[in-house]
């Protein structure tokens, strides 16, 4: 048992002492580096008490710095959505509306229009061929 151990001193400071010290450092008194130096504690512990005492000093957000955020791009793509929703509601009451329409078509003619589509239309002047056309 040569080794002769010692308990490292703990020293506690008082919450009166660590506000006046955070109360230093906020006017520009004192920097975090001298109240460390003189007071013999480390720069994290003072950044503590900063972070638990100081009125202006918060370091409780984080703020996340990126080209594009994540939550800028859903907002996009959910509006992007959204507006291709309206098209394809739009473009399927055309449909309905269309089709609604060679219904009654069908109906006023007595024909077939769907069945009938692929015919051209007549117009009742004889052939659509230009004039011009011989063979």
């Amino acid at each position: 048992m040569g080794t002769k151990r010692t308990l490292k001193q703990v020293r506690v400071f008082s919450e009166p002492l660590r506000k006046k010290l955070v109360s230093d450092i906020e006017l520009g008194k004192k920097s975090v580096c001298e109240v460390s130096r003189e007071n013999a504690v480390s720069e994290t512990a003072i950044y503590k008490w900063l972070n638990k005492y100081s009125r202006h000093l918060h370091s409780n957000k984080r703020l996340v710095v990126e080209m594009e955020s994540e939550g800028h791009k859903t907002k996009e793509l959910e509006r992007r959505i959204q507006e291709l929703e309206a098209a394809l509601g739009r473009k399927q009451m055309e449909v309905d509306f269309l089709n609604k329409m060679i219904e009654i078509g069908s109906a006023e003619v007595g024909i077939d229009l769907k069945k009938k589509f692929g015919t051209p239309p007549f117009t009742g002047s004889g052939s659509t061929k230009d004039s011009t056309d011989t063979k």
